[in-house]
């Protein structure tokens, strides 16, 4: 019988192949404020990730451990990159979606709905026609910790999509506090994290799923709910496997939502994403510490893998 270590909780003989016995969690970076955003960067092998309230995008790399991308963030929270290598992030400070070209200069690409501000966007996928896929809570407006308490100006919580030629139009309108989102493999379904329960118990903490069809979305049953904490980040591997933050690590769910086994984090969760020079790194986004592990299996994002 081959025994796993303390951090890995095995629920489906799936996950066992996907782990692997002799792998270790290591903290690779610690110290933060509130860790998020992590995004992998294989072409130039580095971590990009934010610590929200100190307003910094921090970079990690092996090479050379970890510094500072940008100070003076925005509270910039989730993070992604498009099909052209530019870093794509929400900015709680601003209320907006924004771009940082190769040149380093930075493109806003939504911040406003309507004639209102954005509530707080949170995080943000893109899909591979291009279209920005973001989500709007209120946590950005709730204090000032994590940026500027005010009333927000939106009448709903939403889910955007910012199609190719800049048209900005709500897919999802009734979350109580939509959160992390990721596509499948296929682009034919989105996930959505509802994480209202941070504030309303009575609010489950839900992932939701949604079938794609010509950048609409039809909500369909919720994939799962996560037993400890709230989801929060999350991405799917290439099996079509989603792997969720929660507050005791990492959930993995098959794509009809059983659970397969979890990576139990000291920390609570927020994040996570595939990578490393092989692909096979997790790195995971916790409270004040950034950690890695290596799993068995490589990300659906075309970045998070190595190049042919």
């Amino acid at each position: 019988m081959i025994t796993f270590p303390p951090h890995l909780e095995i629920h489906d003989d799936r996950f066992a192949e996907m782990v692997h016995p002799m792998s270790t969690l290591d903290m690779i970076a610690d110290g933060f404020t509130w860790t998020e955003g992590p995004v992998w960067f294989g072409d130039h092998n580095c971590l990009l990730f934010s610590d929200i309230p100190s307003q910094r995008i921090m970079r990690w790399s092996e090479s050379d451990g970890v510094s500072v991308f940008r100070a003076a963030s925005g509270f910039n929270n989730g993070n992604t990159r498009d099909r052209q290598g530019r870093l794509v992030g929400c900015r709680h400070g601003k209320r907006d979606v924004v771009r940082t070209e190769h040149d380093g200069s930075l493109t806003v690409l939504a911040d406003g709905y309507e004639g209102k501000p954005l509530n707080s966007p949170n995080d943000v996928v893109v899909s591979s026609d291009g279209a920005v896929w973001f989500t709007d809570p209120t946590y950005g407006r709730i204090s000032n910790f994590e940026g500027y308490r005010k009333a927000p100006e939106q009448p709903c919580r939403n889910v955007f999509r910012l199609s190719p030629e800049g048209d900005l139009r709500v897919v999802v309108s009734d979350f109580s506090q939509p959160n992390g989102l990721c596509f499948s493999p296929d682009e034919k379904t989105l996930y959505i994290a509802e994480s209202g329960s941070s504030h309303d118990d009575a609010v489950p903490s839900v992932i939701r799923r949604f079938a794609v069809e010509d950048g609409t979305l039809h909500e369909q049953e919720p994939l799962a709910e996560i037993d400890n904490g709230l989801p929060d980040g999350m991405r799917c591997d290439v099996l079509g496997n989603l792997w969720s933050s929660a507050a005791d690590g990492v959930h993995c769910f098959d794509r009809n939502g059983t659970m397969l086994g979890k990576i139990l984090v000291p920390q609570v969760v927020s994040n996570l994403c595939f990578g490393g020079s092989d692909g096979q790194r997790m790195y995971i986004t916790a409270t004040r510490a950034v950690y890695r592990v290596f799993v068995d299996v490589q990300g659906a994002e075309p970045w998070s893998r190595p190049r042919a």
